[in-house]
């Protein structure tokens, strides 16, 4: 990477930090480009060189914080050397991602307010700071998983609105119970979730 290449991706960072900065603070409503401009240092013309407009920079935001979350958690299993089955695996990625919203609170309010499908695949897609992206992490767990899985990324799409929509109010509100009860019966349903999507395993010919 060349010194200007540093030096744009040192601005682009600046920028989306600043603004991550303001809207778990402010909010994104009340804050202005003038804001996060101002904040990083740089000329509201500069702004418009990485970003169209606010709406922009929130959902490049979402798929990198997202991005984030996501490879830490691969990062994470890959660490893990006790054999698992793909669910245990699946469920320990799961866990991973919960624990982590769960001690920064102000990341999940502003993953779950702003998070739409289109944002989430960009964030499996596009490498953050990595040299893998988390689609290529769970296609290779798939392919690890010794079971044929139709239509992984709607079994993926399910899985994540289920964990989005009730750990949100159980994290942040304790609602309808604490995370600590909520966790076994989750991992159960997506179990289960996993189980639906088996293909039936190839018999050999008699």
């Amino acid at each position: 990477m060349t010194k200007v290449d540093m030096k744009k991706k040192s601005k682009e960072s600046s920028l989306l930090n600043t603004a991550f900065e303001f809207f778990t603070t402010k909010g994104f409503s009340k804050t202005s480009i003038t804001d996060i401009a101002s904040k990083a240092g740089v000329g509201k013309g500069t702004f418009y060189l990485y970003f169209k407009d606010k709406y922009d920079i929130r959902n490049k935001l979402i798929a990198r914080k997202s991005g984030q979350v996501l490879l830490k958690a691969a990062d994470a299993l890959l660490a893990h050397t006790e054999e698992m089955s793909f669910e245990d695996k699946f469920i320990f990625l799961v866990d991973n991602i919960i624990n982590q919203l769960d001690e920064n609170k102000s990341l999940l309010n502003f993953i779950s307010k702003n998070l739409s499908w289109g944002v989430f695949m960009a964030a499996l897609t596009s490498p953050i700071d990595h040299e893998l992206n988390f689609r290529e992490a769970y296609m290779k767990l798939l392919s690890g998983s010794g079971r044929r899985i139709r239509d992984p990324e709607l079994m993926l799409y399910i899985i994540v609105e289920l964990v989005s929509s009730t750990c949100y109010s159980s994290i942040l509100y304790q609602e309808p119970c604490p995370l600590a009860k909520l966790k076994p019966e989750l991992y159960q349903t997506i179990r289960s979730i996993i189980r639906q999507f088996y293909l039936p395993e190839e018999t050999s010919a008699q």
